[in-house]
């Protein structure tokens, strides 16, 4: 959630900031409704008191003005309860769908704006007709789509023999590289409630994204970031604890409503993926080092593979909803000609810590303040087992992976 104190002090600079990000969004609606509960609140205090007051009036001798005056108040403090309930219902939407405000140094604009900060390696080259990893998949029997969509519906997948020893061979060697980089290894449940997914910023605007369980009252995480912005709820941290710097692997689940293009065919877009996730707790001055840090341990991975990306930072409204900036690391995928998205490494700075309730105290100082929490992919697995198969594919189909993925004994 975004700081109140903006905006109420500084109305047009807070719809200025949002409007960069979401102009859709109704932030003028926003500020009106906190307008409209703060005088009702205001309205009721003063109605009770005067209530109060007649109260003590009729302890020396109840009068008929007292009671008729008494009933009056009573029915206009129900009515005035029942319009602030409605309006605090209204205003907490409203509020719960506000983005983030953004870093001074992210380009205004849309997708199209994105601007590539960095590449590493060459787009490979080949003296054959290559194939895409959905040909390439049915030639060594790596997965199934078919099966899956027997089983469960469509976009999901059955992997099966070398392409589930790449998938734990992939998990390994992102899993001990995080470590390596400082990151506490967690293995969270994959289902989760909804305050989790309030505080991850996921609902209320993403609800109709997520798998539910609605007997039970849960719902399988649409990604790790959720679980791991939960794990310190309401925790008041010491300075030197921090930062906390944890790493988490798991499947995750999205509904991706809308189409599928022809171009997203096979492992690019579906609703269960693995993936590894970066996320830190740290303090507010030290979330841009942080944010630095993570993407370069998720870049780190992909040059141990030795494929060939680019790194973007995103355009306002192409950031996501709780980030205040985001750069993308797109890996190169021959087969569909085209660079795709394998990690996001955003920095959410105090937004997702407000909602969750995560401060901390600097030694010495009684106050707390929020922290920062930054999140990345390191990396999502099937499009990295994407460019993986296109770009070392042979000419007979086979496809040899990377030396560095022996290490983990299953080739």
């Amino acid at each position: 959630m975004i700081d109140l104190h903006l905006l109420r002090t500084d109305p047009q600079k807070f719809i200025d900031a949002i409007a960069k990000k979401d102009p859709t969004f109704n932030s003028s609606l926003l500020i009106r409704r906190d307008e409209e509960r703060r005088l009702l609140v205001a309205c009721l205090e003063e109605l009770r008191c005067k209530k109060n007051e007649l109260a003590q009036q009729g302890k020396k001798g109840v009068t008929s003005e007292l009671r008729e005056e008494s009933i009056r108040l009573g029915k206009e403090i129900k009515e005035v309860e029942e319009k602030a309930h409605e309006t605090e219902k209204e205003f907490k939407e409203l509020y719960l769908r506000s983005p983030n405000i953004l870093e001074d140094d992210v380009p205004a604009g849309g997708k199209e704006d994105n601007r590539v900060v960095s590449e590493w390696g060459t787009k490979p080259t080949f003296n054959f007709p290559i194939k895409n990893h959905v040909e390439l998949g049915e030639h060594n029997e790596w997965f199934d789509f078919d099966v899956a969509a027997q089983m469960t519906g469509s976009n999901f997948v059955l992997y099966k023999g070398e392409g589930v020893k790449l998938i734990y061979a992939l998990t390994m060697f992102m899993l001990k590289h995080n470590q390596q980089f400082g990151y506490q290894l967690i293995l969270p449940p994959y289902l989760v409630n909804e305050r989790s997914l309030i505080n991850a910023s996921n609902f209320p605007k993403f609800k109709d994204q997520v798998y539910s369980v609605p007997e039970d009252h849960l719902y399988l995480s649409p990604t790790s970031e959720v679980n791991l912005t939960n794990i310190y709820r309401d925790t008041i941290f010491e300075e030197e604890q921090l930062p906390k710097s944890m790493t988490a692997w798991t499947s995750c689940f999205r509904r991706e409503a809308g189409g599928y293009g022809a171009h997203e065919r096979g492992l690019i877009r579906i609703h269960q993926f693995e993936k590894a996730e970066l996320y830190s707790i740290c303090e507010p001055e030290k979330s841009n080092e942080e944010q630095e840090k993570m993407l370069t341990c998720a870049q780190e991975l992909l040059q141990k593979l030795g494929l060939h990306y680019r790194v973007s930072l995103l355009a306002a409204q192409d950031c996501s909803f709780p980030s205040a900036k985001t750069y993308d690391i797109e890996v190169w995928m021959p087969g569909q000609n085209a660079y795709y998205e394998v990690s996001s490494v955003s920095n959410c700075t105090d937004f997702q810590a407000r909602r969750t309730g995560i401060r901390y105290r600097k030694k010495g100082d009684k106050k707390t303040m929020l922290v920062h929490t930054l999140n990345g992919s390191s990396l999502a697995v099937p499009r990295l087992m994407v460019a993986i198969m296109e770009t070392f594919q042979q000419e007979n189909g086979i496809i040899v992976v990377p030396e560095i993925l022996n290490q983990y004994g299953l080739y």
